[in-house]
Parts: structure tokens; C-alpha cells; sequence
């Protein structure tokens, strides 16, 4: 999600052809991320040991699995780095995303676990957007969870009307809230248009305009809203996010979005400085619940840190001929 997009090679412009003769076998993990259940959360493909493949390759394979995002795994061009992940949506690669870094490091754990380099509990992912620290989190020794870094500083964008935002999820001006900020596009590697409802009726109703985000988005240099409202707590959140001009009308659970919402939240609170935890969940109306949890640093007014964990549970594995 986001329309930061990555400039790719040329040889992207044809996806239809077949994978090349010299491409080895990739294998594959399907992950459900920010679930501990299957067939709940976020589907993630993890494509391991992709160096073989092009960039139009990686696009086709995406588009095939067709989830809201798939990673592929390639050795790093940093030594510091443990692997260099491009992230594609069925559309486009884009620089960063949530649950893709959460479920590619638990796949990766596991692996790692079940090779020769077990117990390594500390990932540093190349990525478009930086360098995206990852640690993994373990019950009884084994990996279930991750909890990532945000590459990026908040950026903040100017207010978009209440109208607009409005327009973009099929509501009422008067389904909008703003409290605490106005509808605005914020990014902590990735953009999207943060808009809070009055609360859970409202979200229930949204549904992406698809006329409306063509018409109003591009402009403003996202293609996804998040929307939110609090549930019951300062610190808890309900969210939906849709980007139907990325191929993904809903998507279940969107850590990116998460950790540049609940950001824009803290960087709006008159504390100068503290350090809030924060529970989110999505999904729900999907039918495939999903839980983020994150926290923010602010220092002296500004926000020095965000992070997002979750876990993962590794349903399918294969091989891609």
C-alpha cells in the first residue's frame, strides 16, 4: 500500500512471460501476520533465496499470490544488513510495509532455527526505505512474534479536508473527527491518508469510493487511507485501512499505517515528551481479526522512535517451478 513506489528494472515491463530457464526454484512460506490463528491476520508470501529472479518476475509472482503484499529475500548489498527484502504489492513495489517485515522475520527465525544459525534473535532488513531493524520474540524458545523499527521520521503532511476524507470512505462530514488532528497524510516510510472517526458505527460503515480516492489521493501522494477510532481507551484503537487503487480494497491488518497513526497521535498530545504503548486492532470486519501492538518515543516535542510487533503463525509452504 502507499504510492511511494519503487522504481524497478527494465526488464519489469513484461510480467507475462514465464520465469527464465537460468531461475532456480524459489521456495515459499505463506505466513498469517499479527495472529496467533490461522487463516486470521494478515497473509504474507515470503519468497526465499530470490537472487534469481528479476524485478517483472518478482511483480508477476506477487500478483499471482495476490495478497496484499509479498517479500522476496535476496543477500545484502550492506555487510551490516542480514538480507536485502523487496516488498511488492500486485500492483507495485513499494518501500516499506508492516506486516511484511514482521512475518518475513519470523519466517526467517524459524528457518534459522531449523539450519545452522539458530538463536540469531536480531534482524537488520535492506530495504528501499532504510534500514528496517527487526527483533524476534520467543515463548519457550521458539519464534512467534516480531517487533520492528520504523525506518523513517514522522512526516506530516497539511490537513486534507474533513469533505474529502469523507468522500474517500462512502461517510458523512459528520462521521469525521478532529479532536486531536485533522485528516492528514503521514508516513513513517510509507504514506497514507490518518483519518479518526466518531467512533466503531462510523468504521463499521466505510467502504472505499473508489471514484473518490482516484479523484482526491494521487494529488496528495498516497493511495490507501487508514481509518480509526478509539475503543474504549486513549491508548486502543479500532482501524480499517483500503487502497483500492493498489489492487487491495481492504486490507486486515496494516502495521506501516498503525505505526504513523498512533504517531501523529503522540506528536498531537501537548506532553513535549513521553513514551505510550498502544493496542490496535483490524481486521475484525473482514472476518480475519488481527492485533498490533506498538509504541512511540517523544523527545522535546518530536517524535524519536516507532515501533510495531505482532505475531505470526506460518500456514503453507511450497515451491514456485
Amino acid at each position: 500500500m502507499g504510492t511511494v513506489s519503487v522504481e524497478v528494472a527494465a526488464d519489469s515491463a513484461d510480467t507475462t512471460r514465464p520465469m527464465r530457464a537460468d531461475s532456480r526454484p524459489c521456495a515459499f512460506v505463506v505466513a498469517d501476520v499479527f495472529t496467533r490463528t490461522p487463516f486470521a491476520g494478515n497473509p504474507l508470501a515470503v519468497v526465499l533465496d530470490a537472487e534469481s529472479l528479476s524485478a517483472g518476475e518478482m511483480q508477476a509472482i506477487a500478483r499471482e499470490f495476490n495478497y496484499s503484499e509479498t517479500t522476496f529475500v535476496l543477500p545484502p548489498v550492506c555487510r551490516a544488513a542480514t538480507a536485502h527484502v523487496r516488498i511488492f504489492t500486485p500492483r507495485i513495489e513499494v518501500p516499506f510495509a508492516g506486516h511484511p517485515n514482521i512475518g518475513t522475520a519470523v519466517v526467517l527465525g524459524r528457518r534459522n532455527d531449523a539450519g545452522s544459525n539458530p538463536g540469531a534473535d536480531q534482524f537488520l532488513f535492506e530495504e528501499a526505505a532504510g534500514m528496517v531493524p527487526v527483533r524476534l520474540i520467543r515463548e519457550e524458545g521458539s519464534v512467534v512474534a516480531a517487533e520492528l523499527t520504523a525506518p523513517g521520521p514522522l512526516e506530516v503532511s497539511p490537513a486534507v479536508s474533513a469533505r474529502d476524507a469523507a468522500a474517500c470512505l462512502a461517510l458523512d462530514v459528520d462521521d469525521i473527527c478532529s479532536l486531536t488532528h485533522q485528516p492528514q497524510v503521514a508516513s513513517v516510510g510509507l504514506p497514507f491518508l490518518i483519518v479518526e472517526l466518531t467512533g466503531r458505527d462510523a468504521l463499521r460503515r466505510a467502504h472505499a469510493d473508489l471514484s473518490a480516492h482516484a479523484r482526491i489521493l494521487p494529488p496528495l501522494g498516497t493511495d490507501a487511507v487508514y481509518a480509526y477510532c478509539l475503543d474504549r481507551d486513549p491508548h486502543r484503537l479500532q482501524a480499517r485501512a483500503f487502497a483500492p487503487l493498489d489492487g487491495c480494497s481492504e486490507d486486515p491488518a496494516t502495521g506501516s499505517a498503525t505505526a504513523a497513526a498512533i504517531a501523529l497521535r503522540v506528536l498531537c498530545h501537548p506532553l513535549p515528551g513521553c513514551t505510550s504503548q498502544w493496542t490496535v486492532h483490524q481486521g475484525v470486519d473482514l472476518g480475519r481479526p488481527s492485533l498490533i501492538l506498538g509504541s512511540v518515543v517523544k523527545e522535546e516535542g518530536a517524535i524519536r522512535q516507532v515501533r510495531i510487533a505482532g505475531h505470526a503463525v506460518t500456514v503453507m509452504q511450497g515451491c514456485l517451478l
